[in-house]
């Protein structure tokens, strides 16, 4: 699972399209002008991040809009706090262990 997630954010362009899709929803040509990429490549990119679940496309017009979809992101964000939580486990047993380790102060 975070592998296909990571694998599709570890193209530094798509990770840029990511970057620049946070701020709002753009069509295909205006995000190929924003990165000076041209629209193949961008498609190209779409398709994979699109497969991933980062986004989804809405038809308008003639036009197909872009935009971010959040559970891919809040599977990112579960996967790093699982980390967090072991190393504050770890980081208290470190503490608890140095204080019984450590010289008492008494009065010199």
């Amino acid at each position: 699972m975070q592998a296909t997630l990571f694998r599709a954010l570890s193209e530094p362009s798509r990770l840029d399209i990511v970057e620049l899709l946070r701020t709002r929803p753009y069509p295909v040509g205006e995000i190929a002008e924003a990165l000076d990429l041209r629209q193949p490549q961008v498609s190209k990119h779409l398709k994979v991040l699109s497969e991933a679940g980062f986004v989804e496309v809405e038809p308008r017009a003639r036009q197909r809009i872009y935009h971010l979809h959040a559970e891919p992101f809040e599977r990112i964000t579960r996967w790093v706090d699982s980390f967090e939580r072991l190393w504050e486990v770890r980081l208290d047993s470190l503490g608890d262990y140095l204080e019984t380790i450590a010289p008492e102060e008494g009065p010199s």
